[in-house]
Parts: structure tokens; C-alpha cells; sequence
């Protein structure tokens, strides 16, 4: 990038936002070691990686295992005798703390890797415990660290939430700025949400001082991480920018006074950006857990529709294998719609019709059960699970995994069956809230691959009985559940409240969710990790 002359010291900052996998060592360390090479070419004075870049981000209880521990300490020294040729590096690792009963009693450490030895520049001083985060299980907070000299200005070096400091009576930023920094160097690993960039950036702007962003990227179980690093300048200004959602390097002139505002192109936000991010957390999750192929009950929903564009553009058409399950009550032309949208999408199709299954289970049961009384969903209920039963099947006989194609909405209100539409490794739309599957359904449509007219303006239906029609207003109960999970978190009360019949659902389905796949996280307050709620309760 270009840049304004420069007004006080200055200095090249190589930028690295890397994917990692967590726990494996040795791949982590040979991508930073890659990205130091090809960032040679711009002769930085000092290259910066990602927080806990090393063992991977969120390594949680593999640093209960001492073993694991002892080897991270281990690949930290070796880079750095790897690396010794080359300018300084700082990136994220683990460091040794004082001894701890029953914890790990490590630092979340900012390490310089320099002349061939690893030193600590900074240990994390503010250890969130909120939402999915709980580093004070693994993590003691460091002290105050001075600032780091490397012939020109001063650096401050802070770790993820120590930028963070609304809320916090310490002020790590306000440390740094007394120990004399001129410049902030961030190593972060900090998760998508809608709407986090824009945060981030008013963060950053509140710090005062030049600074450097740099953000991982890659997705690991339920987060995804969306790179977009930066720089910005005294007055807010961003001066740089690494890509959001993949790999990249780049060498940027920071420092002291004004620079000259990026030429790169602003990341993605809105629906851009929230579909970018669901692909890479179906790409992080089958990549990094060696499952190849993806299998999706297409049912000529919309849900279902919006799952299979998401895994072809993750995976690949020929990664993925929709399969239609016409039942009983199956309107013909919601088989027909899957069978265009999977040749529309070039991928598998399969058509594996259950009601014969249904009879048969029916009859089977019938000396048991006797016949169905009013307001008995055992028949219905048996249509769902015969699905599963047919699309692990595939997965078992082909391998890979199957996808869930329940949302938000579902899962909190408890419409969907256990063992049934409930199956799968992973939910890629489980926090999405039905109007925003049906806004982004309507999105991919018109800019990744048509779904047709019939799905996207059909009434929701899950199809198990005579003209069923899905029982609630989704544009007043979406809404209403998001809030009533952002109140749950402790975070601004945003939605309507949920209706008391409708918040006895989502309480009496807390079981389901126990047993659901995992949720990718695209949102603040989100199903899975972050929301530790019992089942057995008053």
C-alpha cells in the first residue's frame, strides 16, 4: 500500500492471519513458518500472528493434559531456533505461570521469537468468562507488561480482550499507554458474530494509539473465525486490510501521525458476510475432521434448500448427496423442487420414498400402541425418525457426514424431533432465526445459485400430516426467541418478549438441544457452548 510521508518512527509490520487445527503441533508451527517466508519479500522489521496461534484456538481442556502442554512449550522453542534467521516474530502461545491446584496455571502469551529463543512479551491480563469463552478454567491473568522496543516505536502489545475494556475496571490499554507505547500490536482470536467487525473497529478507535489488528481465521467446532486483520491509524483511519474469511499476508508501514487510508477493498458485511462465514465453518469442519463427503435430506424446504447451497459451495458438488423422502402426506411438488435444485446445483440426488417404511412401522407398533388418539404425534414423529434412519444409512455405507437443516426457531421452540429432523455432525443454520434463513435463502438464490420459486414462497411445512401448515408467526417469534436468548446472556435487551406459551416450548425443549448437533455460532447469544442451562431444573 501506499502511504502519507512518514511523521515520527515508523516501522514494517508483517501481518499473518493463519488457519490452524487445534492441537496439531506440527502443522501449526509449519504455517507460521510459511507465512514468515513469504512475508521476506516486504523485509518487515517484525512479523505478528494470531493469539494462541501455536496449539490453536480454543485449545480449552487439551491444556489439561500435561503431556499436551509440555509439547506446545516444546514446538514454541523449536520455531523459534526455525525462525532464527529471520526478523522477530510475535505470535500467540502458551506460557508457564505460578503453580495452581487443579488448573493448568498457564498464560494466554503474546511470544517474541527472536535470534533464535522464545521469550514473553505479554501475558493476557483480562481472561473472559462469558458467552463460549472461559479461559479462567486454563488461564491465570499476567501482569502488567512493558513496553516492547524493537528499534523504533514503542510497541504495547495487548491479547484479544485486553483491547476489550468496556466493563473492566482494569484497563490493559491504559497500561500500555503509560509504559510509553506509541503503537498497539493485537493479537487476536476473536470469533465471528453479526456484526462484530463494526465493533471491532470502534474498539480499536477508542484505544487512542496507532494500531495492528491481527485477527485468526479458519473455523473450529462451532466458531468460525473471520480473519479480516488490520491497521488504523491516531486519528481511526484504516490503513490496511488482510481478507475476511481466508488465509493472507501482507507488509504494512505503521507508526507515528497520519497515513494514507487502505486501497484494499472493505470486508464483506450484512448477508455477504453471514453466508461466507456458515461455508467456512462447514469447510473448517469436514476438512479438519477428514470427513470428505456431506449428505442433505433435501425436502423441497426451505431450510433444506439453503443447507445444500451452503455444503456444494463449502464442499464441492461432488462432495455432497441430497436425498428427497416423500411420505404419505409429501406434496409431489416439493420432490420435484429437490430434484431441480440438486441438478441446478450439479450434485448428487437421490430419491428414497418412506412410506412403505411408515406402514410397516405402523403395523408393527399397532399391537403395542393400539391406534393414534387426538393430538398424537407418535405417527409423525415415526416419519421424521425414518428419515434419519435412511440418511445415516448413506453416511454409514459412503462416509462423511450428514448435515442438520433445523433453524433457530425450531430448536428453541423444540419443533423438531429427537433422533429424526434432529440428526446430524453439524447444524449450519441452527442459529439462524427463520426470517433470516428465508432472507438469506432469498440472497444465495439471487447471487450463488437459484432455489426454486416453489420453495422460497411456500408456507412452512414439515409435511406429516394432512395440509399441516409449521403453527407460528416466524417474523414475530423469530425475533422474539433471539431476544429472549440475548436476555438469557446478559446482553441489551433487543426483541419483543416471547409470549409465556411459547416460553414454556423453549424451556421444555432443553433436552433436545442437549442432544443436538453442534450449532455453527454466527450470532452474540447463540445455542450450544456459550448457554449453560440445565435441563433438570425448578
Amino acid at each position: 500500500m501506499s502511504a502519507a510521508p512518514p511523521a515520527g518512527p515508523r516501522l514494517r509490520i508483517g501481518v499473518a492471519q493463519v488457519d490452524t487445527r487445534l492441537g496439531d503441533l506440527a502443522s501449526n508451527t509449519r504455517n507460521v513458518q510459511e507465512a514468515v517466508a513469504a512475508l521476506a519479500p516486504g523485509a518487515p522489521d517484525l512479523v505478528v500472528l494470531p493469539e494462541l496461534v501455536v496449539p490453536g484456538y480454543p485449545p480449552r481442556d487439551l491444556l489439561c493434559d500435561p503431556a499436551f502442554v509440555a509439547a506446545t512449550l516444546q514446538a514454541q522453542q523449536e520455531l523459534a531456533a526455525r525462525l532464527a534467521g529471520g526478523p522477530p516474530v510475535l505470535l500467540g502461545g502458551i506460557w508457564p505461570g505460578a503453580p495452581t491446584p487443579r488448573h493448568p496455571g498457564l498464560h494466554n502469551a503474546a511470544l517474541l521469537l527472536h535470534q533464535g529463543r522464545c521469550t514473553l512479551a505479554h501475558a493476557k491480563r483480562l481472561l473472559p468468562a462469558y458467552d463460549v469463552f472461559h479461559e479462567p478454567r486454563w488461564f491465570l491473568p499476567g501482569p502488567p507488561s512493558p513496553a516492547l522496543s524493537l528499534g523504533g516505536p514503542l510497541l504495547g502489545v495487548l491479547v484479544c480482550e485486553d483491547l476489550w475494556q468496556e466493563g473492566y475496571p482494569l484497563r490493559p490499554v491504559d497500561e500500555a499507554r503509560a509504559a510509553g507505547a506509541d503503537l498497539l500490536v493485537a493479537l487476536n482470536a476473536s470469533p465471528y458474530r453479526r456484526g462484530v467487525l463494526d465493533r471491532r473497529l470502534a474498539v480499536a478507535r477508542a484505544a487512542g494509539l496507532p494500531l495492528v489488528y491481527v485477527n485468526a481465521v479458519g473455523a473450529h467446532d462451532e466458531l468460525i473465525f473471520d480473519g479480516a486483520s488490520f491497521a488504523m491509524d491516531t486519528a481511526g483511519q484504516v490503513t490496511a486490510w488482510l481478507p475476511r474469511f481466508r488465509e493472507g499476508v501482507d507488509v504494512w508501514e505503521v507508526g507515528a501521525g497520519p497515513a494514507a487510508p487502505s486501497e484494499a477493498a472493505a470486508p464483506p458485511r450484512g448477508l455477504p458476510a453471514l453466508w461466507q462465514a456458515l461455508v467456512a465453518g462447514i469447510q473448517g469442519f469436514a476438512w479438519k475432521n477428514g470427513l470428505r463427503q456431506a449428505v442433505v435430506g433435501l425436502s423441497g424446504g426451505i431450510d433444506s434448500a439453503l443447507v445444500a447451497t451452503l455444503a456444494v459451495a463449502a464442499l464441492g458438488p461432488r462432495a455432497v448427496t441430497c436425498v428427497a423422502l416423500p411420505g404419505p402426506f409429501t406434496d409431489p411438488r416439493s420432490t420435484q423442487a429437490a430434484r431441480e435444485q440438486a441438478t441446478t446445483l450439479g450434485c448428487g440426488f437421490e430419491e428414497l420414498p418412506i412410506t412403505a417404511l411408515h406402514q410397516a412401522s405402523l403395523a408393527t407398533l399397532a399391537p403395542v400402541l393400539g391406534p393414534p388418539g387426538p393430538g398424537d404425534t407418535t405417527p409423525e414423529n415415526l416419519q421424521a425418525r425414518l428419515r434419519a434412519l435412511l440418511l445415516m444409512a448413506l453416511v454409514n455405507r459412503r462416509g462423511g457426514m450428514l448435515l442438520n437443516t433445523s433453524n433457530q426457531t425450531e430448536l428453541a421452540l423444540g419443533y423438531t424431533t429427537l433422533y429424526g429432523d434432529m440428526a446430524g455432525a453439524l447444524s449450519p443454520i441452527g442459529d439462524l432465526p427463520k426470517p433470516t434463513v428465508q432472507a438469506l435463502a432469498t440472497w444465495a438464490s439471487a447471487h450463488i445459485a437459484p432455489i426454486p420459486a416453489f420453495v422460497l414462497s411456500r408456507p412452512p411445512s414439515a409435511e406429516l400430516k394432512p395440509d399441516q401448515v409449521d403453527p407460528f408467526d416466524y417474523a414475530r417469534v423469530g425475533p422474539a426467541v433471539q431476544g429472549e436468548l440475548r436476555r438469557a446472556a446478559g446482553l441489551p435487551d433487543e426483541g419483543p418478549a416471547l409470549e409465556p406459551g411459547l416460553a414454556r416450548m423453549m424451556r421444555q425443549a432443553e433436552h433436545k438441544r442437549w442432544q443436538a448437533p453442534i450449532v455453527l455460532k454466527v450470532g452474540e447469544a447463540a445455542f450450544g457452548t456459550g448457554r449453560l442451562v440445565p435441563v433438570t431444573r425448578r
